[in-house]
C-alpha cells in the first residue's frame, strides 16, 4: 500500500498543538505525553519529522531548536512528540528551554517525505536537480551526515550550489565535498505548518 505524505491543514494543526503541549508538559512537569485519544489515524503512520522554536525578539524570529527525524522510522504522532521534546531540551547548539521562554516561542513543524537519493553521472549537474522552495537535502560522506530544510535555502536566499555547500558544512565536510566521489546527496520535501505568533492560528507556509 502506498502512502502520499500529504497532510491537510487540521491535521498540520493538530500536529503543531500537540508539539507545544509535548513541550509544555515535559517543561512544567517532566511528563512525555502519550498521543491524545483524538489522534487522526492517518498520523499513526511512520513519516518523517522535524520541529523547529523560533524565539520571537523584537518581532523577529531567532533559531531556539530544531530536532527531527528525517526517515520514516517512527509514527508520525510519536515522531512529533519525540521531536518536540528533543528540539527544546536536546538540541546541542543551544541551552534548554525554560518554561517561561515558551510564551515567546513559534512552534513549527515540518512533515517529510522520505528521502531519496539523487543520482548523477556527474555531480556538476547536482544544483539543476535541486529545486529551491521545494527541495531539503541530507548530504552523507562516511561517518559524516548533515541535512537542511527546504525553508533553509528560502530564508537565507541561496542558490542550487549555496545549498549543497552549506549542507557539506553541516555535515562537517568542505563546501565543495557535494563534488567528490562517494559523496551522496538525497532530497525530499516537506509540508510545514507554523504558529502566526506563540499560541496563535496554525497557517500552512508556502515557500514560493
Amino acid at each position: 500500500m502506498s502512502y502520499d505524505y500529504t497532510y491537510t491543514d487540521e491535521e498540520g494543526s493538530f500536529l503543531v498543538k500537540l508539539a507545544r503541549r509535548a513541550v509544555e508538559e515535559y517543561l512544567s512537569r517532566n511528563i512525555v505525553i502519550d498521543p491524545p485519544a483524538d489522534t487522526p489515524s492517518k498520523l499513526y503512520a511512520k513519516s518523517g519529522v522535524f520541529v523547529t522554536l523560533n524565539k520571537l525578539v523584537g518581532g523577529v524570529k531567532e533559531l531556539r531548536g530544531c530536532i527531527g527525524f528525517p526517515y520514516p522510522v517512527y509514527p508520525l504522532v510519536e515522531a512529533t512528540i519525540k521531536a518536540a521534546i528533543e528540539s527544546a531540551v536536546g538540541d546541542p547548539r543551544f541551552p534548554p528551554v525554560d518554561i517561561d521562554e515558551v510564551n515567546y516561542i513559534v512552534f513549527e513543524v515540518s512533515l517529510l517525505t522520505p528521502p531519496e537519493e539523487v543520482k548523477v553521472d556527474n555531480p556538476r549537474l547536482l544544483p539543476s536537480m535541486i529545486e529551491i522552495g521545494r527541495d531539503g537535502l541530507i548530504v552523507q560522506r562516511g561517518i559524516y551526515s548533515g541535512l537542511l530544510l527546504p525553508q533553509v535555502p528560502v530564508e537565507q536566499g541561496w542558490d542550487q550550489e549555496e545549498f549543497l555547500s552549506y549542507c557539506c558544512l553541516k555535515a562537517g565536510l568542505p563546501p565543495d565535498a557535494w563534488l567528490l566521489k562517494n559523496t551522496r546527496i538525497y532530497r525530499f520535501r516537506a509540508e510545514i505548518f507554523e504558529e502566526e505568533y506563540p499560541r496563535g492560528p496554525i497557517h500552512r507556509r508556502s515557500l514560493r
